[in-house]
Order: C-alpha cells, then structure tokens, then sequence
C-alpha cells in the first residue's frame, strides 16, 4: 500500500528553516550522563537582550509548539527552545522520569550555554517542568508564565469528577496517543471548536504519531480551569490568573494574537518595552512572578 504525503517530514523541515532564518542555530549538549539535550539556541548572545526560555508540552518536538511564534520573540529575547528528554532528539539512558529531572537537564543545558539569569514560558506538561525549575534555581529565573499546567492537581480529582477522563491509564492512552483514533481524541479534547476530524486521513496522523503569569484556555478539558483558580490561590497576590476566553486547553493555536498579546505585555518591562495601554492584564513589579494566562479576561484574586 503506498504511504500518504507525510505531513510530518514537511512541517519540520518548514520550521527548521524559519527557526533557522530567525537567528537560531540546532545544538546538542551530552551532560555526560547517559543523556543528550537538544536544544535551539542563538547563533549570536547578545548581552543587551534578556533571555528566554520556552518549554514545550506533550507533542512531537519543541518545533511544532513554539514555531509560529518564535519569530516575534527573536528581536526582543535571547531565544533557548529545547526538546524535552524523549521528545525531538532528547534522550536519556538513565531510569528518571520525573519534571524535576526534565527540569534539571534543561538548567545544565542553559548552563552550558553561558546563561545564568532567564525567564521562561512553559506549556501544559512543560508547565509542570518550568514550575519544577523555577523553585530548583529560584536565583536564576526572573520571571515565569504557566500555560494550562494542572500543577496544583490531586489525586482525589480524579476520582471526584474534575477531569473528564478519571482513570489514569486511559488518559495516558489520550495525551501519548499511539493510534490515529487516539489522536484524533487528543485533538478533540485540547480545542474548544475541533476541526471536523473525522474527515482527516488516518496516515497523516499515523506520521504525526512517528514572578507569575498564568494562562488557561477557559474550556480547557485537560486540566479545567478550576486547576487555574487553585494554582492562583497557591501563588498568592505575585501571581495573576488570564483566562483565554472561547478556546480549550490549545488556546495557542485556537487565539494565537491574544497568547502573543499576554506574553508580551507581561515580560514587556525585561527589554524596556511600553505595554499597550490598552491591555486588560495590569501586571506590578514583582519579581519572580509566576503567571498563567488562558484567555483574554483577568481573573480577579
């Protein structure tokens, strides 16, 4: 049988060339363990530039999640995007599987890279390693945003209702899909307004298979936005919560100009950028903020 146009191949190799064309270069650094980071970096460090760390969720690599939005960052930040370990060309051959180890891997890599001072934009799974690191080495994170991270869940949720999915194998089935049908499940649970997915080819996804700031997608079905309401009432008053207003747990792809809008304005002041006056989503001087925004409204404490 001959295999469809692969959809996979095409998109890497179009984000490759734009990260490329954006001032990035694809580097790999053995931390002499058993373990392999790769990680997008700047062909030139400029000092003047703050530097920004943006970590990926569930999904084939960094690439796919980051590659519509890299470029708007570029003239303003230092940009690091690495693949986390068993996603893109990360790997480890030790036993750990923890966000604590994904985040200390990550820190190494940013430490060979000569940086010591950043800030970080972490999404869905890679919220849980952004949150991870962020209290690991509190000195050398500036400012964080947390994107649809269920960081404050408990196990009691589960059973209780709070996910629409309440047994853990299944879920693990949904968010790693290993099928076309799982993945057209995922899909379907991370949009608020899904796509007609019965109508996409099975090979094409088969391929695909191969301080704080808080943003939640309102509808979110992975990690409801009750999870966002918990993580703000954690934070305390140096976190803020946005709810991205018609848009599920992807609100990045479903309202892409209101993400950009939020991340901007909240790491705006690292490189002396007026916020428009405009914005809905006032953020004081704090530091080491904490912030997770899914929508284009302010959650009020």
């Amino acid at each position: 049988m001959t295999r469809c146009f692969s959809l996979t191949t095409a998109r890497n190799q179009r984000y490759r060339s734009s990260f490329i064309k954006a001032g990035l270069r694809s580097t790999t650094t053995d931390l002499q363990d058993g373990t392999v980071m790769h990680c997008w970096v700047p062909k030139t460090l400029e000092d003047s530039k703050p530097n920004l760390l943006l970590i990926h969720g569930l999904g084939a690599n960094a690439m796919w999640q980051w590659g519509d939005i890299v470029r708007k960052f570029i003239p303003s930040f230092n940009i690091f995007i690495p693949d986390l370990i068993f996603f893109g060309d990360s790997y480890t051959t030790r036993p750990e599987r923890s966000d604590a180890f994904q985040a200390q891997c990550v820190m190494r890599v940013m430490e060979a890279n000569s940086v010591r001072k950043l800030s970080l934009v972490g999404l869905s799974y890679g919220g849980f390693v952004g949150y991870s690191l962020a209290a690991q080495f509190s000195e050398a994170v500036e400012r964080v945003v947390i994107c649809c991270a269920g960081v404050c869940m408990e196990e009691k949720d589960l059973k209780e209702g709070v996910f629409r999915v309440s047994d853990l194998e299944e879920a693990a089935r949904i968010l790693v899909p290993q099928t076309p049908e799982k993945l057209k499940e995922l899909l379907g649970f991370s949009l608020f307004k899904p796509p007609p997915l019965s109508l996409v080819p099975s090979c094409l996804l088969a391929d695909f298979i191969d301080p704080t700031l808080i943003l939640w997608g309102e509808h979110d079905q992975i990690f409801p936005l009750e999870l966002g309401h918990r993580f703000k009432r954690h934070l305390g008053d140096n976190a803020h919560l946005v709810v991205i207003k018609d848009a599920g747990h992807a609100f990045k792809f479903e309202k892409p100009k209101e993400s950009y809008r939020y991340l901007k304005t909240f790491l705006a002041d690292l490189q002396d950028l007026q916020a428009p006056p405009s914005t809905p989503c006032p953020i004081p001087n704090h530091e080491n903020r904490i912030s997770s925004c899914n929508g284009a409204e302010k959650i009020q404490p």
